[in-house]
């Protein structure tokens, strides 16, 4: 439930707020959490040829998934019109819901939940990155969205829509919705031409705080660097008293290593009841030491983050359960899928056989946790 502000201020403790608010959490597997030693390279199952959603006629991205209450997995997803090619992302992509009754799939399409709805709007060309959280009984559909003139350049990304990009939340009582979408963005560029998310903002992951509230790391793109790219690409912390904001950021950097441009990308966080988790895209092995790749991080206070023990994760391939390995050409977005119990049982990510990114996908890796 959410709890009005009134009532909000009134409880002064942390315990007298997570008391006040158990459905607040987002479902930890235990008050110990994972432990020190999770190495999520070992929970990796192999992968049933149902597990990857795929259309010919769709380039399809940034899946995320949540259970709804009639026990059926929602994927939430990017998708866009394959003869426009991969980068067209930034000037056609729309976010769609599928299906399933189990995390891993078969996933079937339903509809189209926040299309272009006009450039009069920030969102109006483009909306991307979905990634879902149930706050109580409120579902929280966070994203990118932007606006341009909609052309397609041969070779390059559109700039102004890349730089237009701005995040954004929708709001239901169901997965099926309908969906509530706000004028303004939530995590809009800082008005400060020295801030390091003066440029665009992207690519949200969000998560509920144990006192309450929910934490949301970003992608941030500074003016520094030269134009239109601009940089350092970094990643930034807010917090929000409800999911709709109002939000504080916090402008310290995350995922960053000394003298790297573009270190990180494609954060999810949670938090397992005992400290707040990552699974990042590491750019070029910076962090694992095995080139591109997913890297694992933690932190105790959502603003703070190393890598995990053990920091990777996986390179970009899938192995079917007929044991053949398919290396890939991306393995991005990452994002888990939780149980009923809040045990991550899927890792969900997008994926691309080959260079250019013709064919692309999102792909359901069952989870276990070793013995």
């Amino acid at each position: 439930m959410i709890i009005p502000r009134r009532d909000f201020l009134r409880l002064s403790t942390a315990a007298a707020l997570a008391a006040a608010m158990p459905s607040l959490l987002r479902a930890a597997p235990a008050a110990a959490g994972l432990g020190e030693d999770v190495d999520f390279s070992r929970w990796l199952q192999p992968v049933p040829a149902g597990a990857v959603f795929e259309d010919p006629a769709w380039c399809i991205w940034c899946g995320s998934a949540i259970r709804g209450d009639d026990g059926n997995y929602h994927l939430f997803y990017s998708r866009w019109p394959s003869r426009l090619g991969h980068k067209a992302w930034v000037t056609h992509s729309e976010i769609a819901r599928a299906v399933a009754k189990n995390p891993a799939g078969p996933y079937r399409h339903v509809e189209v939940v926040l299309p272009a709805r006009g450039e009069k709007f920030w969102d109006g060309s483009c909306t991307h990155n979905p990634t879902i959280l149930r706050v109580g009984k409120k579902f929280c559909l966070y994203y990118m969205g932007n606006y341009g003139d909609g052309v397609v350049p041969p070779q390059s990304l559109n700039w102004t829509h890349r730089n237009h990009q701005r995040i954004g939340v929708a709001t239901a009582d169901s997965p099926a919705g309908p969906w509530t979408r706000l004028d303004r963005p939530v995590i809009d560029v800082s008005p400060d031409s020295a801030a390091p998310d003066a440029l665009m903002t992207s690519n949200p992951a969000v998560t509920v705080r144990p006192d309450g509230g929910v934490l949301m790391v970003y992608k941030a793109v500074a003016t520094k660097g030269p134009a239109p790219f601009g940089g350092p690409v970094v990643h930034l912390v807010a917090t929000a008293p409800q999911p709709e904001g109002p939000f504080t950021k916090n402008l310290t950097p995350i995922f960053t290593k000394p003298g790297e441009h573009f270190a990180a990308e494609d954060p999810f966080i949670w938090h397992d009841g005992d400290r707040y988790r990552g699974i990042v895209k590491d750019n070029d092995g910076i962090f694992t030491g095995r080139g591109y790749s997913l890297a694992n991080w933690e932190s105790r206070d959502g603003f703070a983050w190393r890598p995990a023990k053990h920091v990777f994760v996986t390179t970009p391939e899938i192995i079917w359960t007929d044991r053949r390995r398919r290396k890939l050409e991306a393995l991005e977005r990452p994002q888990l899928v939780f149980s009923a119990e809040g045990t991550p049982v899927v890792l969900l990510c997008a994926g691309a056989y080959e260079t250019g990114r013709a064919r692309s996908f999102n792909v359901a890796i069952p989870l276990k946790r070793p013995a």
